[in-house]
């Protein structure tokens, strides 16, 4: 299958700047870590019956994943797009563009997991892992990262301009981040404000993971779950439809 081969070409280029990579992702969470929990968490009180840390550390699996889809598949593919003109060389072969859009979907997903489950060891080790549920979680991974790949493509398909992106991180992954529960429970928000979260994706990928992280499982998570795997069946033809309006028309 195209897509795969696709995908085995992006991990070629992975395997070379990997430790880069995965420094970068890994450095930023660990430090919100903890100038939020060893920092802040010493002036805060106790949030749901666990420490500041405790309460944050799986948001932070979940935010880091979610981090590392969005900016590759804006940046990363922007790049192969406008610059390196990598698509446009894929489709002088036997090449389809839904195959390219695959095939960047499965390396964002795969980067997602790979950088969740660097912050979820992190936390492991500082003892913020309570359950061997959490075990599940690089699996869950798997489809916020599909939503948030599909999300990111979807706005590069739309931009002419790599610093349009900083519209996209700006005005939407940042709001997204801090009202997604990671920091504080959204049910001290006005009533407005959680329904709001409802539609925010990162805030269903925190409640699950930090719920598998702690043992809490429970049918709801499945409707966190169920909601993610909708935006992601939703986004897949709009995403080849507008890189197919980029590419070829």
């Amino acid at each position: 299958m195209a897509a795969i081969r696709i995908f085995a070409r992006h991990m070629a280029v992975f395997r070379k700047i990997w430790f880069t990579t995965i420094m970068f992702n890994f450095i930023e969470p660990l430090l919100y870590l903890t100038a939020m929990g060893y920092g802040l968490g010493t002036f805060v009180q106790d949030m749901e019956g666990l420490t500041y840390l405790q309460y944050i550390a799986p948001g932070m699996v979940a935010s880091s994943a979610m981090f590392a889809a969005s900016f590759e598949c804006t940046y990363g593919s922007f790049i192969r797009l406008h610059y390196q003109k990598t698509f446009q060389a894929m489709l002088a072969g036997p090449v389809r563009l839904c195959d390219i859009v695959a095939g960047e979907i499965l390396y964002a997903t795969f980067k997602s997991m790979v950088f969740g489950v660097v912050i979820l060891s992190v936390i492991s080790a500082l003892g913020q892992v309570r359950s061997w549920w959490a075990l599940v979680i690089p699996v869950f991974l798997i489809i916020p990262g599909l939503a948030f790949s599909l999300l990111a493509i979807c706005y590069t398909g739309i931009t002419a301009n790599i610093d349009n992106f900083n519209y996209y991180i700006t005005l939407f992954l940042t709001p997204a981040y801090l009202f997604s529960g990671v920091f504080f429970p959204i049910d001290s928000m006005p009533g407005w404000a959680q329904a709001v979260a409802w539609v925010n994706p990162i805030f269903h990928s925190v409640e699950v993971c930090r719920a598998m992280a702690l043992g809490n499982y429970h049918p709801g998570l499945l409707v966190h779950a169920g909601v993610l795997a909708v935006l992601a069946v939703f986004l897949l033809p709009l995403a080849v439809r507008l890189l197919t309006k980029r590419l070829i028309i």
